[in-house]
C-alpha cells in the first residue's frame, strides 16, 4: 500500500508519504502527539480532512485531486482498537458470525470460521457472553472478528496498552501468527518497543507529523540518531537466533545467535526453532579486558563502530559490532571517554538480560528473561 497524506489540524499536521510493506507487520512507533493513531485513522477512512492519495493494489481509497475518497465502510480495512467494542448481548460465536455477515469480498477466499477460532483458540469461549471474558479473551475475540470481516488490511492501535505484561504475552504471538497464516498485512501502533520488536518486520518512526526513520526493525532500532525519539532507555537492538541445545541439569537453553552462543533460562523449544532476542542498551555494559569471576557469563567479543555523545545528558551510546550482528550500549560519557571508547577499538559487551520470542509458528509466550548469572561464551 502506498499513501500520500496530509492531515491539517489547528496545532498539528501529519504530512506523511510511505509504501507499507505488501506482507507482514509494520510496527508505528513514536512519542505521543506524533500523528500514529492520525496515520491510522486516515487510512481507515475516518478522517474526513485527509488530502493526498492511498493505493492499495489497483485499488484507489483516496485521490483528492480526483474527487476520490472512498467511505471507511467500503475500505476492507479491519480496526482493531484498545476498546475492543464487542457485542455484549451475543456470545462469542454471535459476535464473530456477525463479522462474517459483513465480510466483503469473494466468499470463496474469505477465512474459513473454524481457521480462524483455531488460530485464536477460541472453541472453548464460543458459547460464553462477552462481559463473562477477561481482558485478554475479549481482544482475542475482537482480533478474531477483525480477521472474519475478511479485510485487506489489519490495523491496531494499541490494542493490548489496557493489558497487564502477562496478558500482552498470551496475545502478541497470536498477532505474529495472524498476519502469516492469512496472508494479512498489518499496521501495529504502540508506544511499547518491545511490543513492536516482537512483532513487526518493518518500522515506522514518525516524529512531529512526519517521517523520521523507516525499514526493518533490526536496522532502525541500531541507529544511535534516534535515540530521543525511541526512548533512550528503551532503546535496543533486534537479533535472530535459534535454539542450540538444552542444559537440563541446569534447567539451561543456549541460543546460536551468528558465531556467538548466549545461555538463557531453560526455553520449551525444540532444537532449531528459532527465537529473536531483544537486547536493551540499558542492559548491556562494556570492558576493555575480557572479565573473569563475574556474575554476568554473556560476554560477547567485539570492535566499537560507532560513538555518539549526548550533551544535553551524562549519557552516551556505543554500537559495537559483535560479527554478524551489533549491540547498543548506554553508559555515562565519563565512562566512554576513561575506556577509550572510539571507532575501531576492541570492547567486551556483557549482556545482564534480554527478552525473547519463539518464531511466529510457534505460538510462543514473550518473556524477560534476566540472563545476568547464566554461562554463555563466545
Amino acid at each position: 500500500m502506498h499513501a500520500v497524506l496530509q492531515v491539517c489540524f489547528p496545532n498539528f499536521e501529519l504530512d506523511v508519504s510511505h509504501t507499507f510493506a505488501a506482507e507482514g507487520i509494520t510496527g508505528l512507533f513514536g512519542q505521543s502527539g506524533s500523528g500514529k493513531t492520525t496515520l491510522l485513522r486516515a487510512l481507515a477512512g475516518l478522517e474526513r480532512n485527509a488530502r493526498g492519495t492511498i493505493r492499495l493494489g489497483d485499488t484507489i481509497w483516496l485521490d483528492s485531486r480526483s474527487g476520490i475518497n472512498q467511505a471507511a465502510h467500503t475500505r476492507r480495512v479491519a480496526y482493531v482498537f484498545q476498546d475492543v467494542r464487542l457485542f455484549a448481548h451475543l456470545d462469542v460465536s454471535a459476535n464473530l458470525r456477525y463479522a462474517m455477515k459483513r465480510a466483503h469480498g469473494d466468499r470463496h477466499a474469505r477465512p474459513a470460521f473454524d481457521d480462524v477460532v483455531d488460530a485464536l483458540d477460541l472453541h472453548p469461549l464460543l458459547g460464553r457472553r462477552t462481559d463473562a471474558l477477561s481482558g485478554g479473551e475479549k481482544q482475542r475475540v475482537a482480533i478474531a472478528r477483525a480477521v472474519l470481516s475478511a479485510p485487506q488490511l489489519l490495523l491496531f492501535d494499541e490494542p493490548l496498552a489496557a493489558l497487564d505484561v502477562r496478558r500482552k504475552a498470551e496475545i502478541l504471538p497470536y498477532i505474529s501468527n495472524l498476519s502469516r497464516r492469512f496472508n494479512l498485512p498489518g499496521i501495529y501502533v504502540s508506544h511499547a518497543l518491545d511490543e513492536i520488536s516482537a512483532l513487526a518486520d518493518q518500522l515506522l518512526v514518525l516524529s512531529a507529523g512526519k517521517v523520521a526513520a523507516h525499514g526493518p526493525v533490526a536496522e532502525v532500532l541500531e541507529r544511535l540518531d534516534l535515540g530521543p525519539l525511541l526512548g533512550r532507555f528503551e532503546a535496543g537492538v533486534v537479533l535472530n537466533a535459534t535454539v542450540d541445545s538444552h542444559d537440563h541439569g541446569y534447567v539451561l537453553t543456549t541460543l546460536a545467535c551468528g558465531q556467538h552462543l548466549l545461555s538463557v533460562p531453560a526455553l520449551d523449544a525444540a532444537i532449531g526453532t528459532g527465537v529473536r532476542v531483544r537486547i536493551r542498551a540499558r542492559d548491556v555494559a562494556i570492558a576493555r579486558v575480557k572479565p573473569e569471576q563475574v556474575s554476568i557469563r554473556n560476554v560477547l567479543a567485539g570492535a566499537v563502530s560507532e560513538v555518539r555523545e549526548e550533551t544535553d545528558t551524562a549519557y552516551a551510546e556505543i554500537l559495537v559490532d559483535v560479527g554478524e550482528a551489533q549491540l547498543r550500549a548506554r553508559l555515562t560519557r565519563r565512562s566512554a571517554v576513561e575506556l577509550g571508547l572510539a571507532p575501531g577499538v576492541e570492547v567486551f559487551a556483557l549482556i545482564k538480560s534480554v527478552a525473547l520470542e519463539r518464531a511466529a509458528a510457534e505460538l510462543p509466550a514473550i518473556s524477560d528473561m534476566d540472563v545476568g548469572t547464566l554461562a554463555g561464551r563466545k
